[in-house]
């Protein structure tokens, strides 16, 4: 799927985000791309995560992982010890603040497998997961995956979204943090689908 009136869509959604920079449009581009298999329930969600984490710029984590677990040279989730990947610490990056390396290893296998990459790039060099259309695609392939915490969009969302579907779906991301406005941004990004005719 993909949008008949692009320009209805981005007219609305600068209702809320204000003017949109290179980067900004770069990423909604590589969202809509990555998610061109989603219902219109779940594109409008993934636009809300990538707004409310990071305003739609992938960025890195505040503090770069100081004082974390994972703020260090080959930290795991699992607390195994594994390659060092140059002696790059796995903080926070992108657009869902991807951490740890075996996080960067998923992503790098993913990217890799719909040709955005080759295989082993990002773990020569993480920050490559701040790239538009790289951090786009690890936040649509982890929402629907459920690769972040075990929830993902299907378990919210058929078709669809709607105030009590859209609520709980910040699990998939992050708990319930800000869920009422995430919810609220995704009711916007819907409007902003359908006035922009996704199909």
């Amino acid at each position: 799927m993909k949008l008949a009136h692009p320009d209805r869509f981005f007219a609305h959604v600068r209702k809320l985000t204000g003017s949109l920079n290179n980067v900004q449009v770069s990423t909604i581009n590589g969202l809509l791309t990555s998610a061109s298999h989603w219902p219109i329930g779940h594109v409008a969600y993934g636009l809300s995560t990538g707004w409310g984490e990071c305003r739609l710029q992938p960025i890195d984590e505040i503090g770069k992982g100081r004082g974390r677990r994972y703020g260090s040279a080959g930290a795991r989730s699992n607390g195994k010890a594994g390659p060092l990947y140059g002696g790059q610490i796995p903080y926070g990056r992108g657009l869902v603040q991807l951490t740890w390396c075996d996080n960067y290893e998923w992503a790098d296998a993913e990217c890799a497998r719909v040709g955005l990459i080759k295989k082993g790039d990002i773990l020569k060099n993480f920050d490559l997961v701040k790239r538009p259309d790289i951090a786009a695609h690890i936040l649509v392939r982890g929402m629907e995956t459920g690769a972040f915490t075990g929830k993902k969009l299907s378990h919210y969302i058929k078709d669809r979204g709607t105030p009590a579907t859209f609520l709980p779906c910040r699990r998939i991301i992050n708990g319930t943090d800000k869920a009422a406005s995430f919810s609220n941004w995704a009711e916007h990004f819907q409007t902003g689908l359908d006035l922009g005719v996704w199909k």
